[in-house]
């Protein structure tokens, strides 16, 4: 493709790429390829950079002191028994 052309070149996220034409849309949210595979002694003991970094990966935003986002974590990517 060379440099003048409008058309957009978007990563798939596996090697490939693919041409998106003008009228495409697409949104910049990337779902991350693995669900998360902690169990919950895992998210009790993370810290909280790492649970910070976990959620964001995934979109998730929570404010809140280390206790609420565990808490929210294991809500959310933790499989009831």
């Amino acid at each position: 493709m060379s440099e003048t052309s409008s058309a957009k070149v978007l990563d798939m996220g596996n090697g490939k790429h693919q041409q998106a034409s003008r009228n495409d849309k697409y949104c910049s949210f990337k779902m991350p390829l693995h669900y998360p595979r902690y169990n919950k002694s895992d998210y009790e003991n993370m810290p909280e950079c790492q649970l910070d970094c976990l959620l964001h990966q995934y979109g998730l935003s929570v404010n809140g002191d280390v206790k609420q986002k565990r808490k929210y974590a294991m809500g959310a990517f933790l499989w009831p028994s």
